[in-house]
């Protein structure tokens, strides 16, 4: 499903984030990425995500290269790709309904369906009392959840998640990667981003290691 082929991304201020990654995920798998601050799992995610483009090499989803579509086919192809976004990115004026429905309702999906889907993602994440509630009325790891559950509204194919058990308890942490796994043994492609070395041998997942943006290690969790 997904394929990086000697992908390297530079920034025009300096510093390489990737340097010459090879790697190739298949359709249902779960992958964790791992490695320090710095090491590049954030930088993999947003080009998985296009948000943004390699400086060498390929990325190849389907068999299409990232890079070459235009800015319709990237928002159609982000209706399949779920992300929990390291920082959460809700819209601080909106209630979580709105936050969660904001993508389903530009897509014209009925009100009653958008909060029938709004039900059913928060019931997933243990928070579908705090469906009027403002981001600001919420803790850092009930915000957490919110992104995850906004993430999987739309039952995406591929889903993508940067720390996202990072604001978390280690009990809640544990709930929310059996979610993951479910979701991954339904056919979802989970590429999850995390430095928490004791979930991910728990887990027992393939680990991909990143170093400096090398990668450095590929095998299955432990």
């Amino acid at each position: 499903m997904i394929q990086l082929l000697h992908v390297t991304r530079r920034y025009p201020r300096g510093g390489t984030a990737l340097a010459d990654v090879t790697l190739g995920i298949e359709a249902g798998e779960f992958v964790f990425l791992t490695g320090a601050s710095g090491a590049g799992k954030t930088t993999l995610l947003r080009l998985l995500f296009r948000e943004e483009t390699p400086t060498e090499g390929r990325v190849l989803v389907h068999g299409r290269n990232l890079a070459e579509m235009s800015e319709a086919e990237v928002m159609a192809y982000r209706r399949d790709v779920g992300f929990v976004f390291q920082d959460f990115r809700l819209l601080p004026e909106r209630t979580v309904f709105e936050n969660l429905g904001f993508v389903l309702r530009a897509l014209g999906t009925p009100h009653a369906r958008r909060k029938l889907m709004a039900h059913e993602a928060l019931a997933r994440v243990g928070l579908q009392h705090r469906l009027h509630a403002y981001p600001r009325e919420l803790s850092g790891g009930e915000q957490q959840r919110i992104a995850i559950a906004r993430a999987l509204i739309d039952r995406p194919r591929l889903l993508l998640a940067d720390e996202p058990t990072g604001s978390l308890d280690p009990e809640l942490a544990r709930s929310i990667m059996a979610l993951f796994r479910e979701l991954s043994s339904r056919g979802t492609t989970m590429v999850v981003a995390s430095h928490d070395r004791e979930l991910i041998r728990e887990m027992r997942q393939r680990t991909v290691v990143l170093e400096r943006g090398r990668l450095v290690d590929d095998g299955e969790g432990r």
